[in-house]
Order: C-alpha cells, then sequence, then structure tokens
C-alpha cells in the first residue's frame, strides 16, 4: 500500500514539473516573438511596398538613337527552352529604309577617319563588352540554350574578336595595296577604298559571336552597316546596340533592326542605296530570291564559305572566322596613275 501511494506521488511530481516547464516555455515564446516583432516593424513605421524591377524596352538602334518601330509592331522573343523573354521591335521596311539613310549619312565621315583611328575606336567596344561581359554571358545562355561555362567561352570570344579584327584597320591597306609596274614614267598605285554602305542579314544561330564576326570586318574597312539581327535571337544584339552607343563610334555607322527576316531581307536587298549586302544568315529557301534582288541593283553579295550552313558552323574557330578577306570582301580597289616627275 505504502508502495502504491507512493507511485502516484512520483507521478504527480512529475506532472508538475513537466506543467512548469510548458508554462515558462510558453512564457518565453510570446515575449521572444513580440521582441522579433517590434525589432521588424517598430510603431508608427509604414511597412514599405515589395520593389517593383524596371523591365526593359527592347528596341531599334538608328542614326545613333533607339527609336520604337514606326509600326508599334513587336513580337514574342522566347529562351531556348520555351521560356518567354521580352517583346522585341518587329522592324518595317520604313525602319530600313531610316536605318539606310541614316548609314549612307554617316559613311563619308567613318570612311575618312584615319585606319588607326577607327582601330582604336573598335578596340573601344571591346573594352566596353568587357565591362558587360556578365550580361552578354546571361543573354547568350538563355538564348543559346548553353551552359554557363561554355556562354562564357563564347562572350570571351566575341571580345577577343573584335580586339583581332580592329588590330586590322591599319594593317589591311599595306595587304591589299600594292605599286604595279608599268611600261612608262608613271607611278601606279592599287588602293583599298571602302564600298559604302552594307546590308548584313546577320546568322541566326550564333546570337553575339556570329553577329561580332559578320560586323566587324566592314566596320574595320570603313562601312557604315546596316544590320538585320538573328530573328529568334535578337536580345544579345540589341545590347550590343547599347555598347555601341556608349562607345566613340558615330551615330548611323552601325544600325540594327529588329524583325522577321523574311519581311526585312528582301527590302535590304532591293535598295538601290545598299552597295553590299551579307546574306549569310539568309535561309537556303529564299537565298535565291534574295540574290536575284541584289544582282538587280549591281550589289556586291558576299556569302558563306562553300558547303557551310549556319547553323554547323563553329564560331569558336578562330582559324576559320579570324578571315583578313573578310575584310577585303568590303572594300573596292582603285588604281591610280601618276606621271613620274610632275
Amino acid at each position: 500500500m505504502a508502495a502504491a501511494r507512493r507511485r502516484p506521488a512520483a507521478a504527480q511530481s512529475a506532472g508538475a514539473r513537466e506543467s512548469a516547464a510548458a508554462q515558462s516555455a510558453g512564457a518565453r515564446e510570446p515575449a521572444a516573438a513580440r521582441s522579433a516583432g517590434a525589432r521588424a516593424v517598430p510603431e508608427g513605421v509604414a511597412v514599405p511596398a515589395p520593389r517593383i524591377d524596371v523591365r526593359k524596352t527592347w528596341k531599334l538602334y538608328i542614326g545613333g538613337a533607339f527609336p520604337r518601330t514606326e509600326s508599334g509592331r513587336s513580337y514574342l522573343v522566347t529562351a531556348a527552352d520555351g521560356t518567354p523573354l521580352a517583346n522585341a521591335c518587329r522592324g518595317s521596311r520604313k525602319d530600313l529604309r531610316d536605318a539606310v539613310r541614316a548609314a549612307r549619312k554617316a559613311f563619308p565621315g567613318w570612311a575618312d577617319r584615319a585606319a588607326m583611328n577607327r582601330g582604336q575606336i573598335l578596340y573601344r567596344v571591346a573594352e566596353l563588352m568587357e565591362g558587360r561581359r556578365e550580361q552578354f554571358v546571361a543573354e547568350v545562355e538563355q538564348a543559346e540554350g548553353l551552359r554557363p561555362d561554355r556562354a562564357r567561352a563564347v562572350v570571351d570570344r566575341a571580345i577577343d574578336r573584335w580586339v583581332w579584327y580592329a588590330g586590322w584597320a591599319d594593317k589591311i591597306a599595306q595587304v591589299l595595296g600594292s605599286s604595279n609596274p608599268v611600261a612608262g614614267s608613271y607611278f601606279n598605285f592599287t588602293i583599298p577604298e571602302p564600298t559604302g554602305v552594307v546590308g548584313i542579314v546577320a546568322p541566326e544561330t550564333s546570337s553575339l559571336l556570329g553577329l561580332v564576326s559578320r560586323l566587324a570586318p566592314p566596320l574595320v574597312a570603313g562601312n557604315a552597316v546596316v544590320v538585320i539581327t538573328s530573328e529568334g535571337r535578337p536580345l544579345p544584339a540589341v545590347t550590343l546596340t547599347e555598347v555601341l552607343a556608349t562607345s566613340d563610334v558615330p551615330g548611323g555607322v552601325v544600325n540594327v533592326i529588329t524583325g522577321f527576316k523574311k519581311e526585312l531581307a528582301p527590302v535590304l536587298a532591293g535598295h538601290v542605296d545598299v552597295d553590299a549586302i551579307d546574306v549569310w544568315g539568309v535561309e537556303d529557301a529564299t537565298r535565291r530570291e534574295i540574290e536575284l534582288l541584289a544582282t538587280d541593283n549591281v550589289k556586291r553579295i558576299v556569302r558563306r564559305p562553300a558547303g557551310v550552313t549556319d547553323a554547323r558552323f563553329d564560331w569558336l574557330d578562330d582559324r576559320a572566322a579570324e578571315r583578313p578577306e573578310w575584310i577585303a570582301a568590303y572594300m573596292e580597289m582603285k588604281t591610280v596613275w601618276h606621271p613620274i616627275g610632275v
């Protein structure tokens, strides 16, 4: 009986201790909660509303400015996995004509600059791209579906390619030009000169590196350029225009139009004030039509190498994409005769 009486007493004692501990913990929790609440939102202070991100408007680049398309149209740009990224301007024929007009106006001043000065300006573009490296990496990774390390390699190569082509600005004339022997008392010189306004249909698959590899050669030669970007991957090209706008490249020397190639490429090929056209990014199904339009007004046509497709070209291969002859394709050879002794 005594043992039986001792058990309830012990149980009662343990229960009392548990109840006291629970009450003590309960007393501490509200105090801690009140203390945390006091630190997070002091009395009399309004809770700030969540910040709304400033969304980027992806515009055209014409004459050194960033206009919206005059048509007011846009189209959805998605990542490689189908995720919506942005609405890009769907450029019109009027936008393209404005771009050609701006390029023609800017061409004489750019062509007349010293070759060394053009090289310095293009090197400045590479410097500014280096400062935006991480932004380019993120955009290329999304657009092309690349792994982060692969996207970094692509962006690094694009920057290095600007530097490589910039270095040719004051050397290409020595390579292509010549002093020719003639049977007479004359000096005879062959001098390379820029072609004029060049239209570029950019590669479709390589949104940045391919674009840089096709854009730099005519600029080095002293031409003004109108670019139709990759249709499905235009965003890195638009970001590149922001670099160009803050560099020393004069407004109008580079003009960039986003939109549908099937609408824009025929207009570019048929425009009589465009002196040459690069059809690298034109689909094989429509290339014949584009080239026929270009030949009607005696344009120079620059094609991909024979047997090469846009999708399978390795833009990371320096031996394939760093070519002085790509610069020469946008230059005319002028031969000058001058009497000796005069």
